[in-house]
């Protein structure tokens, strides 16, 4: 069926009658823009509309279908062929609303895998106490804050302070300042016991005529124990190398190796300078107070 040639056909027959596409539209009950179509060779007439449309233009459905007025000897075998043809264009039709039907399924089953790994991965991360990624439930979700790495710092702290406020002092004024990197949180036992590997700077300061004078200092890593007791964190126990020839071995065996491989970058990275940046301003809010 070759729909170009049938199209040209209606165009010419429409013409010959002295009709526009809109009043040949009106008579048929459609559309100027499916006159269009048709005459285009983009669409066929519908089958309900082919016996009117052949009755407007003074034809056979089997002129129209052969795109040209057939001639008595030629028309039974141009009937059958054109059956044949109209057969195949249906099938070709249904075939095709057929593959937009199985398109549209597999798009639907594609957006509801979507939307379900989105949701699964949301709620993941609810239980997870995380933040959502997607925000496609109607509803939003933050996690509760959790500072317990916070409190734990805390902790660490308290614990160096305490450490230096209890060792001879040289000067009455003498005051211990602490900064640290922590460089591993190593959970042990789930929300009760952690290590922390760190790199902590140590310096103690005094007064003396009004001039801030440093009177000794460290820079060394550490390895805490910390532990929840009684609803707060606590440093348990705490570990640094040995000096001079056991230090390797120490730190072998007190730290793992991802650990040592960042520590032994502390005076090129820029750690040591910022530890000892923030005890200056400890040292001057302190003493400036």
């Amino acid at each position: 069926m070759n729909q170009a040639k049938i199209g040209k056909f209606i165009a010419e027959l429409r013409k010959e009658k002295g009709l526009t596409q809109e009043q040949l539209a009106e008579k048929l009950g459609v559309t100027s823009k499916s006159i269009s179509r048709w005459e285009n060779g983009k669409t066929m007439p519908d089958l309900s509309l082919m016996k009117p449309l052949c009755n407007e233009l003074e034809i056979t459905i089997n002129d129209l279908l052969s795109g040209e007025k057939i001639e008595k000897p030629n028309y039974q075998a141009k009937f059958e062929e054109n059956i044949l043809n109209t057969i195949n264009y249906t099938d070709k039709k249904i075939n095709k609303i057929k593959l937009i039907f199985k398109v549209v399924i597999v798009c639907i089953l594609l957006l509801v895998i979507i939307v379900a790994t989105m949701f699964a991965l949301d709620m993941n991360r609810i239980r997870n106490n995380k933040q959502v990624i997607f925000s496609t439930w109607g509803y939003s979700y933050a996690p509760v804050i959790d500072l317990h790495e916070e409190k734990i710092e805390i902790a660490i702290k308290e614990y160096l302070t305490n450490k230096s406020d209890n060792e001879p002092k040289h000067h009455e004024s003498e005051k211990g300042f602490i900064s640290f990197k922590t460089y591993l949180l190593e959970e042990k036992d789930r929300n009760k016991k952690y290590n922390i590997y760190a790199w902590v700077v140590e310096q103690k300061y005094y007064l003396e005529n009004d001039e801030i004078k440093k009177d000794s200092g460290s820079s060394i890593p550490y390895k805490f124990i910390v532990e929840y007791v009684n609803d707060e964190y606590v440093v348990t126990d705490s570990r640094t190398p040995r000096d001079g020839s056991l230090y390797v071995k120490d730190m072998k065996n007190i730290f793992p190796r991802s650990v040592r491989n960042d520590m032994n970058k502390v005076q090129n990275d820029g750690t040591i300078k910022r530890l000892n940046l923030e005890i200056e301003q400890q040292v001057n809010l302190y003493f400036h107070k």
